[in-house]
């Protein structure tokens, strides 16, 4: 998309205050990028999901900082014009305001992003306000928070009884008075999310949490069939890209065992004049 404009603040709440839908995908890498750049992909998360979809870990834990950033830094150089976001990950910014702070500094210093993301409500807030003093825009993330998955039952949806519900729209509530820019609801029933999208006056992404919301995320991985482990019911398949590798990959073994595979159009020759002149060079 040659002529399209960095996507900032002032664009993401204009869509917002018309009532148009944003669209946020996970990416971490520099080919994805490039292809979400092209498709118009308006918020771009690094998510610290990449601990599962990328490294293979059972959970998001074990995400550090250098590997957030480093998938960051990729994915900037492939999607120039996105509204990039860094997810931080586990323990760089629970320990303190300050350590929170230190580390949302190095996603927009090293990594080039536009904002960063934060798990947790009215017990992250003195954080959040602490990065949005420093100049950092950031993002909060309630309901479904992988980091505290053992503290809160497990990957399940979260607000299904009233009380619980109650707090997660405290919390958004609290959040947004703390100076968030957005929010994402992840697992969090339809109603509560539609309930927290009226009252709210900054946009609130679903994951998983219905259609009454200011925008959409999906797991990129999970739209396309390449996270082997598990597929989430909240995913929509827009084209099983790991069948495509797979049955590519398989072909592949049975050309080469075959010996169909490589064809001269695969490879690169020698003139005969050349190659007689290199056996005579040889010789000596």
């Amino acid at each position: 998309m040659a002529d399209r404009k960095k996507v900032n603040l002032p664009y993401l709440y204009e869509k917002y205050h018309k009532g148009e839908p944003i669209t946020m995908l996970t990416c971490y890498d520099f080919p994805t990028a490039y292809l979400q750049e092209q498709a118009g992909i308006e918020m771009i998360l690094v998510g610290d999901s990449l601990a599962m979809t990328m490294l293979g870990y059972e959970t998001t834990l074990p995400a550090t900082m250098e590997d957030m950033i480093r998938h960051a830094q990729a994915v900037r150089r492939g999607s120039a014009m996105s509204w990039l976001i860094g997810d931080m990950p586990y323990m760089t910014y629970q320990p303190s305001t300050e350590s929170a702070i230190r580390n949302a500094g190095r996603f927009m210093a090293e990594a080039g992003c536009d904002a960063v993301k934060l798990e947790g409500g009215r017990e992250m807030v003195d954080r959040m306000a602490g990065i949005i003093a420093a100049g950092i825009p950031c993002m909060g993330h309630l309901g479904l928070t992988p980091q505290s998955a053992t503290s809160i039952g497990g990957y399940k949806v979260q607000g299904k009884d009233a009380a619980r519900a109650a707090r997660i729209v405290e919390d958004a509530k609290i959040l947004e008075e703390a100076g968030a820019y957005s929010i994402l609801l992840e697992m969090v029933p339809d109603r509560v999310c539609q309930l927290i999208t009226e009252r709210a006056h900054i946009p609130i992404i679903s994951l998983g949490s219905g259609p009454h919301a200011s925008g959409q995320l999906l797991i990129y991985h999970d739209m396309f069939g390449l996270y082997p482990r598990f597929k989430p019911k909240m995913a929509k398949v827009y084209g099983n890209a790991g069948e495509v590798i797979l049955n590519g990959l398989k072909q592949y073994v049975q050309e080469v065992q075959n010996n169909a595979f490589p064809q001269p159009e695969h490879w690169f020759t020698l003139k005969d004049e050349a190659y007689n002149e290199l056996l005579d060079l040889l010789k000596d």
